[in-house]
């Protein structure tokens, strides 16, 4: 069915949001403060222009049809966005109260979370965060579904592929910012054997192998990099937590590839030693990403703001102790 765009009323799409929202005529009715038979008829026009049955009843609320969930994201973003550019919200850190939702790795959160909660303390003291393991490399569906707010971390494919479609023109549904880049080591503890000399190939490939994953998957870019030289290492532990990870490394016979600016967060760097990674893999790229309806947010981008200031003071000690690049 053909949509005559320029006769339809944009208050319907208000409405659409709001039921989508809360998946309840009631509760929309309540929040838009109108009758539940405006928000029906509002519905019934919506549908009528449409071509589309959009919700159905289910138990005391309604369930979506295929149309309205695939439209429901863009009417959400543009009423965002056009909220944000008609009547920009004035923002005052000293006295918002919001909460964000951010998901990170353990590791990373040690490094910039202690900072962070210092900033929040002095200029934003009504401000709260909710931290949520970081389970993923590719967080674009949490953001996008709403679970979280930012997420923090390496992501490499998301980055190529948002390079790559900024390159070919498309309009990203993703910001990013880069917040600091580390470099792989090769922990174990301090008595292993292996610790006495430079890490080769083969005794890395013959050692027993602890890995950290996020997403629980036995396998990681160090299987790829040795997979591409035609070799393979065995991994005889799997994790999702670097703290975790060194704490076994430190008692065992275990070896473990971690980001070398984590390991003094990690409470046992006393009883670890780093070796060079016999082999090439890339940087560790800490990024901060977040869905572009946030960026005309003013209390959102206060917060990437605080984590970029809270980065910056704890990757200046890594800068003091390795020769690391930040951009």
């Amino acid at each position: 069915m053909d949509v005559n765009f320029r006769t339809l009323d944009l208050n319907l799409l208000r409405v659409f949001d709001e039921v989508m929202a809360e998946r309840s005529l009631t509760r929309a009715a309540r929040n838009l403060s109108l009758t539940q038979p405006a928000v029906s008829n509002a519905l019934r026009r919506l549908r009528e222009s449409l071509g589309d049955e959009l919700v159905r009843r289910s138990g005391a609320g309604v369930e979506p049809t295929p149309r309205a969930l695939a439209l429901w994201p863009v009417v959400r973003d543009t009423l965002r966005q056009l909220e944000h550019a008609l009547v920009p919200a004035a923002f005052d850190p000293l006295h918002a109260d919001q909460s964000f939702t951010v998901a990170i790795a353990d590791a990373t959160a040690a490094e910039v979370l202690p900072r962070t909660v210092r900033i929040l303390e002095a200029e934003a003291p009504g401000l709260s965060l909710r931290v949520v393991p970081l389970t993923t490399r590719d967080p674009r569906r949490q953001l996008e579904e709403e679970s979280i707010d930012l997420a923090v971390g390496y992501f490499p494919a998301v980055m190529a592929d948002l390079t790559s479609r900024a390159q070919a023109g498309e309009a990203l549904a993703f910001e990013s910012h880069r917040l600091y880049v580390g470099q792989y080591v090769c922990v174990m503890r301090s008595d292993h054997a292996l610790a006495r000399s430079p890490l080769t190939l083969d005794s890395f490939c013959q050692a027993r192998h602890l890995l950290v994953s996020f997403s629980g998957r036995p396998w990681g870019f160090v299987d790829e990099a040795l997979a591409a030289l035609g070799r393979e290492r065995r991994i005889v532990l799997t994790v999702n937590q670097f703290f975790t990870a060194a704490r076994v490394a430190a008692g065992s016979e275990l070896l473990s590839v971690m980001p070398r600016h984590f390991i003094h967060s990690m409470g046992v760097a006393e009883s670890l030693v780093e070796r060079d990674l016999p082999m090439s893999v890339p940087l560790v790229h800490v990024d901060a990403l977040w869905h572009r309806r946030q960026q005309g947010s003013p209390a959102h981008g206060w917060l990437r703001d605080a984590l970029v200031r809270a980065a910056s003071e704890a990757y200046a000690r890594s800068l003091r102790e390795y020769a690391l690049p930040y951009g």
